[in-house]
Protein backbone atom coordinates (compact mmCIF):
# COMPACT_ATOMS: atom_id res chain seq x y z
CA UNK A 1 0.00 0.00 0.00
CA UNK A 2 2.79 2.44 0.92
CA UNK A 3 4.77 1.54 -2.20
CA UNK A 4 1.74 2.12 -4.45
CA UNK A 5 1.04 5.48 -2.79
CA UNK A 6 4.72 6.56 -3.02
CA UNK A 7 4.96 5.78 -6.75
CA UNK A 8 1.57 7.44 -7.43
CA UNK A 9 2.76 10.59 -5.65
CA UNK A 10 5.95 10.63 -7.73
CA UNK A 11 3.93 10.22 -10.93
CA UNK A 12 1.63 13.08 -9.96
CA UNK A 13 4.32 15.69 -9.42
CA UNK A 14 7.03 14.43 -11.78
CA UNK A 15 7.47 15.85 -15.26
CA UNK A 16 6.01 13.69 -18.03
CA UNK A 17 7.56 13.14 -21.43
CA UNK A 18 4.35 14.25 -23.11
CA UNK A 19 3.24 17.75 -22.06
CA UNK A 20 -0.38 16.88 -22.91
CA UNK A 21 -0.54 14.62 -19.85
CA UNK A 22 0.42 17.52 -17.58
CA UNK A 23 -2.19 19.73 -19.25
CA UNK A 24 -4.97 17.14 -18.89
CA UNK A 25 -4.03 16.50 -15.26
CA UNK A 26 -4.08 20.25 -14.56
CA UNK A 27 -7.49 20.55 -16.24
CA UNK A 28 -8.77 17.66 -14.12
CA UNK A 29 -7.56 19.33 -10.92
CA UNK A 30 -9.09 22.67 -11.98
CA UNK A 31 -12.42 21.07 -12.86
CA UNK A 32 -12.67 19.34 -9.50
CA UNK A 33 -11.49 22.49 -7.70
CA UNK A 34 -14.14 24.71 -9.32
CA UNK A 35 -16.90 22.16 -8.67
CA UNK A 36 -15.78 21.90 -5.04
CA UNK A 37 -15.61 25.69 -4.74
CA UNK A 38 -19.18 25.92 -6.09
CA UNK A 39 -20.35 23.36 -3.52
CA UNK A 40 -18.71 25.20 -0.61
CA UNK A 41 -20.06 28.61 -1.66
CA UNK A 42 -23.59 27.37 -2.42
CA UNK A 43 -23.96 25.51 0.86
CA UNK A 44 -22.54 28.49 2.76
CA UNK A 45 -25.06 30.84 1.12
CA UNK A 46 -27.92 28.54 2.12
CA UNK A 47 -26.52 28.52 5.66
CA UNK A 48 -26.43 32.31 5.58
CA UNK A 49 -30.07 32.56 4.52
CA UNK A 50 -31.00 29.99 7.17
CA UNK A 51 -29.30 32.05 9.89
CA UNK A 52 -30.92 35.22 8.56
CA UNK A 53 -34.39 33.68 8.66
CA UNK A 54 -33.72 32.33 12.15
CA UNK A 55 -32.75 35.79 13.40
CA UNK A 56 -35.91 37.32 11.93
CA UNK A 57 -38.23 34.75 13.48
CA UNK A 58 -36.41 34.96 16.82
CA UNK A 59 -37.78 38.47 17.31
CA UNK A 60 -41.37 37.28 16.93
CA UNK A 61 -41.57 33.60 17.85
CA UNK A 62 -40.97 32.36 21.41
CA UNK A 63 -38.37 29.76 22.34
CA UNK A 64 -41.10 27.23 23.08
CA UNK A 65 -44.80 27.29 22.29
CA UNK A 66 -47.43 25.04 23.83
CA UNK A 67 -50.64 24.62 21.83
CA UNK A 68 -53.49 22.06 21.77
CA UNK A 69 -53.21 19.11 19.44
CA UNK A 70 -56.90 19.38 18.58
CA UNK A 71 -59.16 22.41 18.58
CA UNK A 72 -58.23 26.08 18.72
CA UNK A 73 -58.10 26.81 22.44
CA UNK A 74 -57.55 25.28 25.87
CA UNK A 75 -58.11 26.39 29.44
CA UNK A 76 -55.22 28.36 30.91
CA UNK A 77 -56.21 27.12 34.38
CA UNK A 78 -55.33 23.53 33.48
CA UNK A 79 -53.35 22.07 36.39
CA UNK A 80 -50.63 20.77 34.08
CA UNK A 81 -50.11 24.22 32.57
CA UNK A 82 -49.92 25.78 36.04
CA UNK A 83 -47.33 23.18 37.01
CA UNK A 84 -45.07 24.19 34.11
CA UNK A 85 -45.48 27.87 35.02
CA UNK A 86 -43.92 27.17 38.43
CA UNK A 87 -40.75 25.57 37.02
CA UNK A 88 -37.50 27.36 37.83
CA UNK A 89 -36.28 26.95 34.25
CA UNK A 90 -39.16 29.08 32.92
CA UNK A 91 -38.09 32.74 32.86
CA UNK A 92 -41.18 34.13 31.07
CA UNK A 93 -44.62 32.53 30.88
CA UNK A 94 -47.00 34.34 28.53
CA UNK A 95 -50.35 33.23 27.13
CA UNK A 96 -51.74 34.29 23.76
CA UNK A 97 -54.93 33.93 21.76
CA UNK A 98 -55.11 34.39 18.02
CA UNK A 99 -57.87 34.12 15.45
CA UNK A 100 -59.09 35.73 12.26
CA UNK A 101 -60.92 39.07 12.27
CA UNK A 102 -61.87 41.78 9.84
CA UNK A 103 -60.13 45.11 10.37
CA UNK A 104 -61.63 48.34 9.10
CA UNK A 105 -60.08 51.79 8.90
CA UNK A 106 -62.41 54.41 7.47
CA UNK A 107 -63.57 52.96 4.13
CA UNK A 108 -60.90 50.23 3.88
CA UNK A 109 -61.36 46.68 5.13
CA UNK A 110 -58.97 43.74 5.30
CA UNK A 111 -58.90 40.26 6.81
CA UNK A 112 -56.21 39.85 9.44
CA UNK A 113 -55.02 37.62 12.25
CA UNK A 114 -55.35 39.24 15.64
CA UNK A 115 -53.07 37.96 18.38
CA UNK A 116 -53.90 38.78 21.96
CA UNK A 117 -50.85 38.91 24.19
CA UNK A 118 -50.16 39.52 27.85
CA UNK A 119 -48.28 42.54 29.18
CA UNK A 120 -45.07 40.53 29.59
CA UNK A 121 -44.96 39.67 25.87
CA UNK A 122 -42.20 42.26 25.50
CA UNK A 123 -39.98 40.14 27.75
CA UNK A 124 -40.78 36.96 25.84
CA UNK A 125 -39.03 37.84 22.59
CA UNK A 126 -36.73 40.51 21.17
CA UNK A 127 -39.69 42.31 19.64
CA UNK A 128 -38.15 45.70 20.49
CA UNK A 129 -35.68 45.11 17.66
CA UNK A 130 -38.46 45.05 15.04
CA UNK A 131 -40.57 47.95 16.32
CA UNK A 132 -40.75 51.19 14.34
CA UNK A 133 -42.30 54.51 15.21
CA UNK A 134 -42.60 56.61 18.36
CA UNK A 135 -44.84 55.34 21.11
CA UNK A 136 -45.30 53.02 24.04
CA UNK A 137 -45.42 49.24 23.43
CA UNK A 138 -48.00 49.02 26.23
CA UNK A 139 -51.23 47.72 24.68
CA UNK A 140 -53.67 48.42 27.50
CA UNK A 141 -54.47 51.28 29.82
CA UNK A 142 -57.39 51.91 32.15
CA UNK A 143 -59.57 53.39 29.42
CA UNK A 144 -58.18 52.27 26.05
CA UNK A 145 -56.87 49.23 24.18
CA UNK A 146 -54.10 49.75 21.67
CA UNK A 147 -53.01 47.94 18.53
CA UNK A 148 -49.54 46.96 17.35
CA UNK A 149 -50.01 46.11 13.65
CA UNK A 150 -47.59 44.82 11.05
CA UNK A 151 -46.10 47.30 8.59
CA UNK A 152 -47.77 45.61 5.62
CA UNK A 153 -51.16 45.68 7.32
CA UNK A 154 -50.83 49.41 8.02
CA UNK A 155 -49.89 49.97 4.39
CA UNK A 156 -52.90 47.97 3.13
CA UNK A 157 -55.27 49.94 5.35
CA UNK A 158 -53.63 53.23 4.42
CA UNK A 159 -53.78 54.41 8.02
CA UNK A 160 -50.14 55.23 8.65
CA UNK A 161 -48.10 54.39 11.73
CA UNK A 162 -49.91 56.89 13.97
CA UNK A 163 -53.51 56.60 12.80
CA UNK A 164 -55.92 59.19 14.17
CA UNK A 165 -59.17 57.26 13.92
CA UNK A 166 -59.28 53.89 15.73
CA UNK A 167 -59.24 50.53 13.97
CA UNK A 168 -62.61 48.79 14.05
CA UNK A 169 -62.35 45.06 14.72
CA UNK A 170 -65.12 42.68 13.65
CA UNK A 171 -65.04 39.19 15.20
CA UNK A 172 -67.68 36.51 14.46
CA UNK A 173 -69.95 35.56 17.35
CA UNK A 174 -69.51 31.87 18.04
CA UNK A 175 -72.59 29.89 17.00
CA UNK A 176 -74.34 32.91 15.46
CA UNK A 177 -75.96 32.64 12.04
CA UNK A 178 -75.49 35.41 9.55
CA UNK A 179 -78.69 37.10 8.49
CA UNK A 180 -78.73 38.75 5.10
CA UNK A 181 -81.03 41.43 6.49
CA UNK A 182 -78.61 42.38 9.25
CA UNK A 183 -75.22 40.66 8.78
CA UNK A 184 -73.52 42.93 11.33
CA UNK A 185 -75.56 41.26 14.10
CA UNK A 186 -73.40 38.13 13.75
CA UNK A 187 -70.22 40.00 14.67
CA UNK A 188 -68.73 41.56 17.77
CA UNK A 189 -67.47 45.06 17.13
CA UNK A 190 -64.66 46.75 19.06
CA UNK A 191 -62.05 49.45 18.57
CA UNK A 192 -58.28 49.60 18.94
CA UNK A 193 -56.31 52.83 19.10
CA UNK A 194 -52.86 53.61 17.75
CA UNK A 195 -49.91 52.83 19.99
CA UNK A 196 -47.64 54.84 17.69
CA UNK A 197 -45.67 51.71 16.84
CA UNK A 198 -45.68 49.03 14.15
CA UNK A 199 -43.56 45.90 13.78
CA UNK A 200 -41.75 44.61 10.71
CA UNK A 201 -40.42 41.03 10.65
CA UNK A 202 -39.71 41.25 6.91
CA UNK A 203 -41.91 38.21 6.44
CA UNK A 204 -45.14 38.56 4.50
CA UNK A 205 -47.09 36.14 6.68
CA UNK A 206 -46.56 38.43 9.69
CA UNK A 207 -46.16 41.96 8.35
CA UNK A 208 -49.23 41.90 6.11
CA UNK A 209 -51.70 40.03 8.28
CA UNK A 210 -50.82 40.12 12.00
CA UNK A 211 -52.16 42.56 14.58
CA UNK A 212 -51.10 42.44 18.23
CA UNK A 213 -53.66 43.45 20.87
CA UNK A 214 -54.27 42.93 24.61
CA UNK A 215 -55.18 39.36 25.56
CA UNK A 216 -58.27 40.43 27.51
CA UNK A 217 -59.51 42.41 24.49
CA UNK A 218 -59.23 39.38 22.17
CA UNK A 219 -60.79 37.03 24.73
CA UNK A 220 -63.75 39.40 25.07
CA UNK A 221 -64.51 39.77 21.36
CA UNK A 222 -64.38 35.98 20.91
CA UNK A 223 -66.46 35.23 24.02
CA UNK A 224 -63.68 33.43 25.91
CA UNK A 225 -62.97 33.58 29.64
CA UNK A 226 -59.74 31.80 30.48
CA UNK A 227 -59.25 30.09 27.14
CA UNK A 228 -56.10 30.76 25.12
CA UNK A 229 -54.67 29.29 21.94
CA UNK A 230 -51.05 29.02 23.11
CA UNK A 231 -48.67 29.39 26.02
CA UNK A 232 -45.32 30.89 25.09
CA UNK A 233 -42.17 30.29 27.11
CA UNK A 234 -38.78 31.88 27.44
CA UNK A 235 -36.28 29.77 29.35
CA UNK A 236 -33.56 30.82 31.72
CA UNK A 237 -30.14 31.24 30.14
CA UNK A 238 -28.11 28.05 29.99
CA UNK A 239 -31.13 25.73 29.92
CA UNK A 240 -31.17 22.90 27.40
CA UNK A 241 -34.20 23.60 25.20
CA UNK A 242 -34.51 20.01 23.99
CA UNK A 243 -34.37 18.70 27.57
CA UNK A 244 -37.05 21.14 28.80
CA UNK A 245 -39.15 20.43 25.73
CA UNK A 246 -39.03 16.71 26.51
CA UNK A 247 -40.03 17.30 30.11
CA UNK A 248 -42.96 19.50 29.09
CA UNK A 249 -44.13 16.87 26.59
CA UNK A 250 -44.02 14.18 29.28
CA UNK A 251 -45.95 16.43 31.70
CA UNK A 252 -48.68 17.48 29.26
CA UNK A 253 -49.18 14.18 27.45
CA UNK A 254 -50.80 13.88 24.05
CA UNK A 255 -53.31 16.72 24.55
CA UNK A 256 -50.68 19.35 23.75
CA UNK A 257 -47.81 19.81 21.34
CA UNK A 258 -44.61 21.61 22.22
CA UNK A 259 -42.70 23.37 19.42
CA UNK A 260 -39.38 25.15 19.32
CA UNK A 261 -38.68 28.01 16.91
CA UNK A 262 -37.72 25.71 14.04
CA UNK A 263 -40.87 23.63 14.43
CA UNK A 264 -43.04 26.75 14.62
CA UNK A 265 -41.69 27.69 11.18
CA UNK A 266 -41.27 24.11 9.95
CA UNK A 267 -42.61 24.83 6.46
CA UNK A 268 -40.15 27.65 5.79
CA UNK A 269 -37.09 25.81 7.12
CA UNK A 270 -38.07 22.52 5.45
CA UNK A 271 -38.27 24.28 2.09
CA UNK A 272 -34.80 25.71 2.65
CA UNK A 273 -33.47 22.25 3.57
CA UNK A 274 -34.94 20.74 0.41
CA UNK A 275 -33.48 23.53 -1.73
CA UNK A 276 -30.08 23.03 -0.10
CA UNK A 277 -30.27 19.26 -0.68
CA UNK A 278 -31.27 19.66 -4.33
CA UNK A 279 -28.43 22.14 -4.90
CA UNK A 280 -25.99 19.76 -3.22
CA UNK A 281 -27.11 16.83 -5.41
CA UNK A 282 -26.99 18.91 -8.59
CA UNK A 283 -23.50 20.25 -7.89
CA UNK A 284 -22.35 16.77 -6.82
CA UNK A 285 -23.43 15.51 -10.23
CA UNK A 286 -21.36 18.25 -11.87
CA UNK A 287 -18.47 17.23 -9.63
CA UNK A 288 -18.97 13.63 -10.73
CA UNK A 289 -18.68 14.69 -14.38
CA UNK A 290 -15.59 16.78 -13.59
CA UNK A 291 -13.96 13.77 -11.94
CA UNK A 292 -14.29 11.82 -15.17
CA UNK A 293 -11.64 14.08 -16.68
CA UNK A 294 -9.26 12.04 -14.56
CA UNK A 295 -9.95 9.04 -16.79
CA UNK A 296 -8.23 10.70 -19.77
CA UNK A 297 -5.27 11.67 -17.63
CA UNK A 298 -4.91 8.15 -16.23
CA UNK A 299 -5.26 6.50 -19.65
CA UNK A 300 -2.47 8.61 -21.14
CA UNK A 301 -0.32 8.08 -18.05
CA UNK A 302 -0.70 4.32 -18.34
CA UNK A 303 0.37 4.45 -21.97
CA UNK A 304 3.42 6.53 -21.08
CA UNK A 305 4.43 4.29 -18.16
CA UNK A 306 4.14 0.96 -19.99
CA UNK A 307 7.87 0.43 -19.68
CA UNK A 308 7.70 1.16 -15.94
CA UNK A 309 4.81 -1.29 -15.62
CA UNK A 310 6.83 -3.98 -17.37
CA UNK A 311 9.79 -3.28 -15.06
CA UNK A 312 7.56 -3.59 -11.97
CA UNK A 313 6.20 -6.88 -13.27
CA UNK A 314 9.76 -8.17 -13.77
CA UNK A 315 10.58 -7.15 -10.20
CA UNK A 316 7.67 -9.29 -8.93
CA UNK A 317 4.85 -6.75 -8.70
CA UNK A 318 1.44 -8.20 -9.43
CA UNK A 319 -1.45 -6.55 -11.24
CA UNK A 320 -3.09 -5.50 -7.98
CA UNK A 321 -0.06 -3.43 -6.92
CA UNK A 322 0.25 -1.76 -10.32
CA UNK A 323 -3.48 -0.99 -10.51
CA UNK A 324 -3.37 0.54 -7.03
CA UNK A 325 -0.68 2.95 -8.27
CA UNK A 326 -3.04 4.41 -10.85
CA UNK A 327 -5.95 4.21 -8.46
CA UNK A 328 -4.03 6.36 -5.98
CA UNK A 329 -2.91 8.61 -8.85
CA UNK A 330 -6.50 9.40 -9.79
CA UNK A 331 -7.52 9.74 -6.16
CA UNK A 332 -4.65 12.17 -5.47
CA UNK A 333 -5.82 14.34 -8.38
CA UNK A 334 -9.29 14.42 -6.80
CA UNK A 335 -7.90 15.20 -3.34
CA UNK A 336 -5.67 17.98 -4.69
CA UNK A 337 -8.61 19.52 -6.52
CA UNK A 338 -10.78 19.22 -3.39
CA UNK A 339 -8.21 20.96 -1.18
CA UNK A 340 -7.73 23.80 -3.65
CA UNK A 341 -11.49 24.19 -4.12
CA UNK A 342 -12.24 24.16 -0.39
CA UNK A 343 -9.50 26.70 0.40
CA UNK A 344 -10.62 29.05 -2.39
CA UNK A 345 -14.28 28.56 -1.44
CA UNK A 346 -13.70 29.38 2.22
CA UNK A 347 -11.63 32.45 1.29
CA UNK A 348 -14.35 33.66 -1.08
CA UNK A 349 -17.05 33.11 1.57
CA UNK A 350 -15.05 35.01 4.19
CA UNK A 351 -14.53 37.90 1.76
CA UNK A 352 -18.25 37.93 1.02
CA UNK A 353 -19.05 37.79 4.73
CA UNK A 354 -16.87 40.75 5.62
CA UNK A 355 -16.92 42.85 2.46
CA UNK A 356 -20.19 41.92 0.71
CA UNK A 357 -18.64 41.43 -2.74
CA UNK A 358 -21.87 40.22 -4.39
CA UNK A 359 -24.83 42.51 -3.77
CA UNK A 360 -28.51 41.56 -3.60
CA UNK A 361 -29.83 45.02 -4.41
CA UNK A 362 -31.81 47.55 -2.41
CA UNK A 363 -35.11 45.63 -2.42
CA UNK A 364 -33.90 42.88 -0.08
CA UNK A 365 -33.58 42.64 3.69
CA UNK A 366 -29.77 42.60 3.47
CA UNK A 367 -27.49 44.35 1.00
CA UNK A 368 -25.31 41.36 0.10
CA UNK A 369 -25.68 37.59 -0.04
CA UNK A 370 -25.42 36.26 3.53
CA UNK A 371 -22.93 33.43 3.98
CA UNK A 372 -22.06 31.20 6.89
CA UNK A 373 -19.33 28.57 6.63
CA UNK A 374 -20.09 25.44 8.67
CA UNK A 375 -17.38 22.91 9.46
CA UNK A 376 -19.84 20.05 8.92
CA UNK A 377 -20.45 21.22 5.35
CA UNK A 378 -16.71 21.44 4.63
CA UNK A 379 -16.20 17.91 5.93
CA UNK A 380 -19.20 16.72 3.92
CA UNK A 381 -17.91 18.32 0.72
CA UNK A 382 -14.45 16.80 1.20
CA UNK A 383 -15.97 13.37 1.83
CA UNK A 384 -18.17 13.77 -1.26
CA UNK A 385 -15.13 14.52 -3.43
CA UNK A 386 -13.26 11.52 -2.02
CA UNK A 387 -16.16 9.15 -2.69
CA UNK A 388 -16.96 10.51 -6.15
CA UNK A 389 -13.25 10.60 -7.03
CA UNK A 390 -12.86 6.96 -6.03
CA UNK A 391 -15.96 5.99 -8.05
CA UNK A 392 -14.70 7.87 -11.09
CA UNK A 393 -11.29 6.15 -11.19
CA UNK A 394 -12.26 2.68 -9.95
CA UNK A 395 -13.92 1.44 -13.14
CA UNK A 396 -11.30 2.69 -15.63
CA UNK A 397 -8.43 1.44 -13.47
CA UNK A 398 -10.11 -1.95 -13.18
CA UNK A 399 -10.50 -2.13 -16.97
CA UNK A 400 -6.94 -0.95 -17.51
CA UNK A 401 -5.69 -3.70 -15.24
CA UNK A 402 -7.56 -6.34 -17.23
CA UNK A 403 -6.26 -5.05 -20.53
CA UNK A 404 -3.03 -3.07 -20.57
CA UNK A 405 -1.51 -4.44 -17.40
CA UNK A 406 -2.03 -8.05 -18.37
CA UNK A 407 -0.76 -7.31 -21.86
CA UNK A 408 2.56 -6.07 -20.46
CA UNK A 409 3.23 -9.16 -18.36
Amino acid sequence: MRLSFFIAKRYLFSKKSHNAINVISAISVCGIAFATLALVCTLSVFNGFHDLMESLFTAFDPELRISPTSGKVFDLNDSRIKQIKSWNEVAVFSASLEDNVMVQYKDRQIMATIKGVEENYEQLTDIDSILYGKGDPCLHTEHFDYALPGMGLVSALGCGVRFVDPLTIYAPIRGAKISMNNPAAAFHKAQLYSSGLVFMVNQEQYDESYLLAPLQFVQKIFDYDTQVSAVNLRLEKGCDINDIKGRITDTLGTDFMVQDRFEQQAETFNIMKVEKLVSYLFLSFILFIACFNVIGSLSMLVLEKRSDIATLHNLGADDHLVSRIFLFEGWLISILGAIIGIVLGVILCLLQQHWGLISLGSDFIVDAYPVSVHVADIVGVFATVLIIGLMAVWIPVHRLRNSLLSFNK
